[in-house]
């Protein structure tokens, strides 16, 4: 099968690639690993992210999205060829058309950064598509229809949130807040509480098992190991989900703010149908324990996670992408 259509969520902590008729073929972290001397691309993806706070001086591991935006354009655009590349598989007779899925409060410049490295990359043409209108979209919302939908996506680098009404965003705010700053927020708690210093890829497995937004009945607990900050000696310590909680109180508490924030610029037509669906939530983010409950609580409206809310954007973009006269009004720039 020829394949000339991929769509690419390039998120910060991951990246999907979905192709049509196929579904998400990638799945990868969003890492590349580049020789400090010539700045080679040794490594990308799950490769790459197994050296990140491993690496010798000879070797740099990078994370070339930074809060859902292009921090380092030329390895981004190898990052996007890798990808590309290893969809379609070797041998191609065509140059595919991708579309990429983008915060919705990215500029022009950051949006032109996108569409260039995706060119770079391979692209014949390259479509810019809001996150909050694809995860809306793989979330089974109906954008088209003449009511109001709500999704909060928060991702690894950014948050979305967005009332989404004839296939057109009618209010929106995008916070660079999600999964990215929880784990600097949980190892920098940890730190200050146990005078333990731990990596981010502790503090995100600290997160996933015993993480939670809201304070837990029964709480979690669980064995980490870091250096001790004082006597520079290896330590264990056990962790509670308390303690989560706790450090990420600020990261939270900014998230419910651009909540409220679009809810309150939400037309009143639009905030009944709201309140008769519901909040949807997406993104990898939010299967945090309890972040829907919170959100109901913050807001009065009832909050859901989405199925499958990590692959929301990836399968939005594939489906935007296989319907392109359909979703036109909602394609930001294209060459």
């Amino acid at each position: 099968m020829l394949i000339k259509k991929i769509g690419i969520d390039l998120g910060t902590t991951n990246s999907l690639v979905y192709v049509p008729r196929r579904g998400i073929v990638i799945n990868e972290p969003s890492v590349v690993a580049i020789s400090a001397a010539d700045k080679r691309v040794l490594a990308v993806g799950i490769e790459a992210k197994e050296m990140l706070g491993r690496t010798p001086d000879t070797i740099i591991a990078v994370r070339p999205m930074k809060d859902g935006v292009i921090a380092d354009y030329k390895t981004t655009a190898a990052m996007l060829r890798y990808f590309v590349n290893k969809a379609l598989g070797g041998v191609r007779l065509f140059r595919p058309e991708v579309m990429v899925a983008v915060p919705a409060g990215i500029t022009s410049t950051e949006r032109r950064a996108v569409i260039d490295a995706t060119i770079a990359a391979g692209a014949k043409a390259a479509y810019i598509i809001k996150e909050p209108i694809v995860a809306a979209i793989g979330a089974d919302i109906p954008i088209g229809s003449p009511s109001g939908h709500m999704i909060i996506d928060i991702g690894g680098g950014t948050s979305e949130m967005a009332v989404i009404s004839l296939g057109g965003i009618v209010a929106s705010t995008s916070v660079r807040i999600g999964g990215n700053r929880f784990d600097t927020a949980i190892a920098e708690y940890i730190r200050r509480k146990y005078n333990l210093i731990i990596g981010d890829k502790t503090a995100e497995r600290i997160k996933i098992e015993i993480g939670s937004a809201m304070y837990l009945e029964d709480p979690l607990q669980t064995e980490v190991r870091g250096r001790d900050s004082i006597t520079g000696l290896p330590r264990i310590i056990t962790v509670k989900s308390d303690d989560v909680t706790e450090a990420i109180q600020t990261e939270l508490e900014g998230i419910l703010a651009a909540v409220k924030d679009v809810l309150h610029k939400t037309p009143p037509e639009l905030s009944s149908d709201i309140i008769d669906k519901g909040i949807i939530m997406s993104g990898g983010s939010s299967q945090l324990r309890n972040v829907d409950q919170l959100v109901t609580r913050a807001t009065g409206v009832s909050a859901y996670v989405a199925e499958e809310p990590l692959l929301c954007v990836a399968k939005g973009t594939g489906i935007a992408l296989e319907n392109l006269e359909s979703y036109k009004r909602s394609i930001l720039a294209m060459k």
